[in-house]
């Protein structure tokens, strides 16, 4: 612990120092930073526009949309936008795209003031959230053309992680705009329309580079075929997790977990939409930031107590007791369906999922081939994101409308049951 606690004041000591003597990093930082504040004000306040707003209906199904709206962009737009980045002058991307996202959130923000019905919000949001991923892609990019590499690998980890605490930052402030001003149409406009800062920012920043310093230079060269080669990663990525029954173990289990924690948080939003419960816990927006804040507690406590576990009980077995304590905790704490039951089990489906997560990423860093390595971990972003929203979307045709749906929990640690079934299967295949 203490060596670790040494390595990451080193890698503090080194970024500092790097941001006196390299302006353009500082500028870099700031696009990445503001555009990440931007982010979480943005989605915190269109979930509780759509999730949470009294003035709007919204049945199960428009929140998977609203979910989908939110995550797909990550994984299905990220990889087609890293290609187009190695053709296009990053800083004239870093600076139109937040432009773009700008206004495409200030017109969100007006028809949601004016009452405008969910499809052209979530279309509006759609094309802002998947801008996004080229500024956040733009920046990482060109990351390379304002650091020295020798100091790029402790650089990006303190960006990423300062870069995910500001995303909290500012979804919480869009939280705090919404319980000061009402979470109706009104409230929840002015909070989308705040998010429009993070854009003026960024691009203000990404304008004070010079044409082409962020690269790519116009001699470098894009190998052709850049979409027909992200599909070829992605298969080469499925052919080493196969080959590779460690990978295959953590895969499966990863899976599981990502269809019924979709389902979970289905449930979770509907639960606590209802108002006409007593509980200790806040309803509504605030509630649903409660219960977010269990799910990252538990996944503190999977990051302290994993790197102990794995190497005494070995990563298979560490995956199978992640969804043994899953199974359990789904059976019991999820199914009694109270705010205060499905909080609890959001702390423990945090850490038991976070721990096959990070026993997962363990396994793939081990035992998958370098030049393997970035197609795999795209391939689990794509597809596990793809069935967080899938599961959503199907449990919202089945589910009620106040949540109380104990045969889809039952669902749901089946799922686990399924998972945990075919990695005890597929670790005979590798003993075989």
């Amino acid at each position: 612990m203490a060596k670790k606690l040494g390595a990451r004041r080193q890698a503090w000591r080194r970024v500092v120092y790097t941001l006196r003597r390299s302006p353009g990093l500082a500028r870099l930082a700031t696009v990445r930073f503001a555009s990440q504040f931007g982010d979480g004000m943005f989605q915190a306040a269109l979930g509780g526009a759509i999730l949470f707003n009294p003035e709007r209906e919204t049945d199960p199904l428009a929140i998977a949309a609203g979910f989908a709206v939110l995550l797909l962009p990550y994984s299905v737009i990220g990889p087609y936008a890293g290609a187009l980045l190695d053709r296009w002058d990053r800083r004239s991307v870093l600076l139109w795209a937040n432009v773009l996202r700008g206004l495409l959130i200030l017109v969100t923000a007006v028809l949601l003031g004016s009452g405008a019905g969910d499809t052209p919000l979530l279309l509006l949001a759609l094309a802002a959230i998947g801008v996004s991923r080229f500024v956040l892609a733009g920046a990482s990019a060109a990351l390379p053309r304002v650091v020295h590499r020798s100091w790029l690998v402790a650089t990006n980890s303190v960006l990423a992680t300062t870069g995910s605490v500001i995303t909290s930052l500012g979804a919480a402030t869009s939280v705090a705009i919404i319980e000061v001003l009402g979470s109706d149409n009104r409230g929840t406009s002015i909070a989308v329309a705040a998010s429009a800062s993070g854009s003026m920012v960024g691009a203000l920043a990404a304008s004070r580079f010079h044409h082409r310093l962020l690269g790519p230079h116009a001699d470098e060269k894009p190998a052709p075929g850049a979409v027909r080669a992200i599909a070829a990663g992605l298969r080469t990525g499925l052919m080493a997790v196969w080959h590779s029954p460690g990978v295959t173990t953590a895969m499966i289990g990863i899976g599981a977990h990502r269809i019924v924690f979709g389902i979970n948080t289905l449930i979770m939003v509907l639960v606590l939409r209802d108002t006409t419960t007593v509980s200790p816990l806040p309803d509504g927006l605030a509630g649903f930031g409660v219960a977010v804040g269990a799910t990252a507690a538990g996944m503190l406590l999977a990051a302290i107590t994993t790197p102990f576990l794995v190497p005494r009980i070995g990563r298979s077995r560490t995956i199978i007791g992640g969804l043994i304590l899953a199974i359990v905790v789904q059976l019991t704490f999820v199914a009694i369906l109270t705010q205060v039951s499905l909080l609890g089990g959001a702390f423990l489906l945090g850490f038991a999922g976070q721990t096959i997560k990070l026993t997962g990423d363990a396994a793939m860093q081990i035992e998958i081939e370098d030049d393997r390595r970035g197609q795999v971990f795209a391939l689990q972003d794509t597809v596990f994101n793809a069935a967080f929203v899938a599961s959503i979307a199907a449990a919202s045709l089945v589910v009620a409308p106040d949540g109380q749906s104990l045969p889809l929990v039952l669902a749901g640690g089946a799922i686990y049951g399924l998972g945990l079934v075919s990695v005890l299967f597929n670790s005979r295949r590798a003993t075989v």
